[in-house]
């Protein structure tokens, strides 16, 4: 097939969507497809190196209007291409498939004021947003993509599923649930031992410490701040925190300081091979106030790792629930990242090693029972088979693409 990507950037250590794109497109290209990336910047090292790639220029312009812009772009290129299908991720229109990997956008919006501890701050701030005329910008730009019959919507969880069929006009016949999984090739284990030693060491962290893996750029969005207020309920030096990501994390570094628990707080910041983080790792910390399915969660169960995480994010649904009250054998769905005592009572739990080994090998199997291939083979029969590129070449697609007022 002839396959059409579309993203304005493809820069996976940038995060989770980019990473997927990179993936995707190298197992397109692995499988004899002609695959092409219609970007404005791409980091070509971590790209395969038969993906075809082309620069999509973007004048500049405000902030508000360069979804609208990319998709304009994109969209001349696709009439001409000769795709068989198309696909775009976040804040683009006009394409055969759109796999939006943040989810609803005015939903993500919403549930991400969950980060605010006070309502009346979470009510207010959610109210000014619409006051942003990007905020409104991007969320027209979406309705121009859903607006369109013949294209497909992918889910990446059922809790992005249930966003879409609130939106009007949305069927369930133009919906596929179809989570995301991660590359096998991405977590090779050799010298799974060394680099967890060799991490450690370089980190001030001992063989000995139960050490948990915080891993994300939006630390304030994921939970890191009550997860550093739950390590203040546990026995002192019971539990380490590494924190990869972001590299500035001045606030966060700071309230550990005054919470009493920096000792046991490793801010690593940019890991470039996260399998060191992961291995180093007993376990992943992931309060999250909003992902609609983190790779970081998909990644840690391929590693082998228990996992606490929040009903907040759609990648708990792939978790095997044993309890009410969010026990899974892989480890713990919390429901309030703001609970910092139940926080802390399932750390405290899985400071035990016998619980911590039967969460571990659960993860294992839960990461054998869809993997990479399974994603792939999936994804892939879903797509329109249109040659000629499908919606993106009716010229219905054309007006709707306008900016918005």
């Amino acid at each position: 097939m002839n396959i059409a990507l579309c993203h304005e950037s493809v820069l996976p250590r940038k995060g989770g969507c980019e990473t997927y794109i990179a993936g995707l497109a190298r197992r397109l290209v692995a499988d004899g497809h002609q695959v092409h990336l219609y970007a404005w910047r791409w980091d070509a090292p971590a790209l395969p190196a038969g993906l075809r790639c082309h620069a999509v220029e973007l004048p500049t312009r405000p902030r508000l209007l360069r979804p609208w812009l990319f998709s304009r772009a994109c969209r001349q290129r696709l009439a001409i291409g000769g795709h068989d299908v198309s696909l775009g991720f976040d804040k683009v229109a006009g394409v055969d498939v759109y796999y939006p990997q943040g989810g609803v956008y005015t939903e993500a919006i919403a549930r991400s004021m969950g980060k605010h501890g006070w309502p009346v701050l979470r009510r207010t701030l959610a109210a000014l947003r619409w006051l942003d005329p990007a905020h409104a910008s991007f969320a027209a730009l979406e309705r121009a993509q859903y607006r369109h019959p013949g294209s497909l919507v992918i889910a990446i969880s059922d809790l992005v599923r249930r966003q879409f069929l609130a939106l009007p006009g949305m069927t369930e016949a133009r919906i596929r649930l179809l989570p995301i999984a991660t590359p096998p090739e991405r977590f090779r284990e050799d010298d799974r031992q060394g680099r967890r030693l060799r991490f450690r060491e370089r980190h001030g962290l001992a063989v000995d410490h139960v050490v948990a893996l915080f891993a994300g750029m939006n630390y304030r969005l994921k939970g890191l701040e009550p997860l550093l207020h739950a390590l203040t309920r546990l026995p002192r030096g019971g539990l380490y925190l590494a924190v990869a990501g972001k590299p500035a994390a001045g606030p966060f570094a700071r309230l550990a300081r005054r919470l009493g628990v920096e000792e046991q707080v490793r801010f690593i910041g940019y890991c470039p091979d996260m399998r060191d983080a992961y291995f180093a790792a007993d376990l992943l910390a992931h309060p999250t106030f909003y992902d609609p399915c983190a790779n970081v969660v998909l990644e840690a169960l391929a590693c082998g790792l228990p996992v606490l995480t929040s009903r907040h994010n759609g990648a708990g649904e792939l978790m095997h629930r044993e309890g009410p009250d969010g026990t899974c054998a892989e480890g713990y769905v919390i429901d309030d990242p703001h609970d910092h005592a139940r926080l802390a009572t399932c750390l405290e739990r899985l400071l035990d090693a016998g619980r911590r080994r039967r969460c571990a090998e659960a993860a294992r199997r839960t990461a054998e029972g869809w993997t990479f291939e399974d994603h792939y083979r999936d994804c892939s029969a879903s797509w329109p088979r249109r040659p000629g590129g499908g919606c993106a070449r009716r010229a219905e697609v054309a007006a709707d693409l306008r900016p918005a007022p």
